[in-house]
């Protein structure tokens, strides 16, 4: 290529190679940002793997204490290890991204998270490749560390090879034909700083990996694969523990944790042997008076792995009375206007087919053997009356509510507050929200007025129909800059039943 002689020209063909520079320089810096970025993701999912870690090591111990065998005491030894070398080996990769952010030049101005140097490559091939003051790079002491981990950690899973196979920290081999001489030349010569810290960051996750893996072996060996039942407690199982006079009261009663293994047992009522059949014991008794009953249950158990025989008693008791009958509301002791109230009714020695429900100041419709939903349009008192049966009329009265109001969010944020500018700005509108409602219902945001309070400046108002921004509202909303002051004034909002809208108050937020 020639040079122009001419000044002008020559003049462009400079600025077209300083423009080409500075493009070159925006596009490294974004990506320099993103290796940071992915750097700060991969700290986040380790977070997530020593929380679950931490869950399994504490399941490990509880259960090598509750069953406290030889093999059981050898995985709890190997988990804790495992932990213990995970974390050694995290550690020392964490000294080296210190070392490498000190030699970049500590914390930059824009960024005290990130290092100056973030694009110089001879630092990262000196400290990890060719080495410093006669020693060797520390990508080969990475190496030798990474061999060295995953064979102890292996050694722990007893060299599983399932648990090879969930492995990630390894040294990926060199590839064929590369003119790279080792796995420390092959990662890192000639790597930007910035690439240098998600490269030794995801070596630390592959780490604590690995030792989940470990301990998901442990914890399989020392639970075991038999279910172990050494505690025993009676129960019973009765169709109903609540029965007309004149009636049968029967149960099943047989013992918890209950295995057809467990086989030689003896099951006795109040001195009575019952007949057991695949470890259950069959009871009925008949009452005429009403009142509360009792009954003592006896067990014998022989222990199948001791042939130790335990005695397990327990006494229980079930109720006589009258036909009677009640209406359950399934939500909560009112009735709402405007969305459906499920209630359940029941009475006690009648049939569903002959009861007779009927109601007062609201509506029913059936839902059910024994359900219904309630509607009510108008506040004041309603009436439930059942009936039918043998069952005389007997009426149960509520109260007739409307929803109570919902909260102005924005966001996740109410009332007063500070609120950051990206969360603020990324918003996209008001919503009524119903907290503690137990009932599947929506409240819509009618309308309210937005008012913008710039720090010397005069008051901007803008009004706005429904609960998203309009676009002068959202235009208003992107001029938001720290310090400045938003007021939500007279949110409205109408609710299932509502005739009109409810004024639920302002919201103030001031940018931070």
């Amino acid at each position: 290529m020639s040079i122009p002689k001419e000044p002008r020209q020559l003049m462009i063909n400079l600025m077209y190679l300083v423009l080409t520079a500075l493009l070159a320089l925006n596009v490294s810096a974004e990506v320099m940002n993103a290796f940071f970025s992915l750097d700060r993701g991969l700290t986040g999912s380790r977070k997530i793997v020593e929380t679950s870690n931490d869950v399994m090591i504490a399941n490990i111990v509880k259960q090598a204490e509750a069953y406290k065998t030889e093999e059981n005491a050898k995985y709890r030894s190997n988990a804790e290890e495992a932990v213990a070398i995970g974390n050694e080996f995290s550690d020392f990769i964490e000294d080296i991204r210190k070392q490498l952010f000190d030699k970049a030049g500590g914390p930059s101005k824009k960024d005290p998270n990130m290092p100056k140097d973030i694009r110089n490559k001879d630092i990262t091939t000196r400290m990890f490749v060719l080495g410093e003051n006669g020693k060797k790079g520390l990508g080969f002491d990475i190496e030798a560390k990474v061999k060295e981990t995953r064979e102890k950690l292996m050694a722990l899973a007893d060299n599983d090879p399932e648990v090879a196979a969930a492995f990630p920290l390894a040294l990926e081999e060199v590839p064929k034909g590369s003119d790279k001489t080792s796995w420390a030349d092959f990662r890192f010569r000639q790597m930007p700083v910035a690439a240098c810290f998600p490269i030794l960051g995801k070596i630390q996750s592959d780490a604590k990996t690995s030792t989940a893996a470990v301990l998901n072996y442990c914890l399989k060996k020392v639970k075991g694969d038999e279910v172990i039942m050494d505690a025993f407690e009676p129960v019973i199982s009765a169709p109903k523990g609540y029965i007309i006079a004149g009636e049968k009261y029967e149960a099943d009663v047989f013992l918890s944790a209950y295995s057809k293994s467990a086989s030689n047992i003896s099951i006795s009522v109040n001195g009575s042997n019952l007949p057991v059949k695949d470890g259950k014991g069959h009871y009925e008794t008949t009452s005429s008076s009403t009142g509360t009953k009792s009954y003592k249950v006896s067990i014998n158990v022989t222990n199948p792995v001791t042939g130790e025989v335990k005695n397990y008693t327990k006494e229980f008791e079930y109720e006589v009375g009258q036909r009677s009958c009640s209406v359950q509301l399934d939500k909560m002791n009112v009735f709402y206007i405007g969305v459906d109230n499920p209630i359940t009714v029941s009475a006690a020695g009648v049939s569903s087919n002959d009861l007779r429900v009927s109601a007062s100041g609201v509506t029913l419709s059936k839902d059910g053997s024994s359900h219904y939903n309630v509607r009510a349009t108008t506040p004041g008192e309603a009436t439930i009356t059942l009936s039918g049966g043998g069952l005389p009329p007997t009426t149960f009265k509520y109260k007739v509510k409307r929803i109570p109001d919902p909260v102005a969010l924005l966001g996740a944020q109410k009332f007063d507050s500070s609120i950051p500018n990206g969360t603020f700005k990324a918003q996209g509108g008001v919503a009524a929200v119903l907290e503690n409602f137990d009932f599947d219902a929506k409240c819509d945001v009618i309308g309210y007025t937005v008012a913008y309070q710039k720090k010397r400046a005069d008051v901007v108002e803008k009004p706005n129909s429904g609960a998203r921004y309009s676009g002068d509202v959202q235009e208003l909303i992107q001029r938001a800059s720290p310090g400045d002051v938003y007021y939500f004034l007279d949110v409205r909002a109408k609710c299932p039943g509502d005739i009109a809208s409810r004024r639920l108050g302002d919201l103030v937020f001031k940018i931070r």
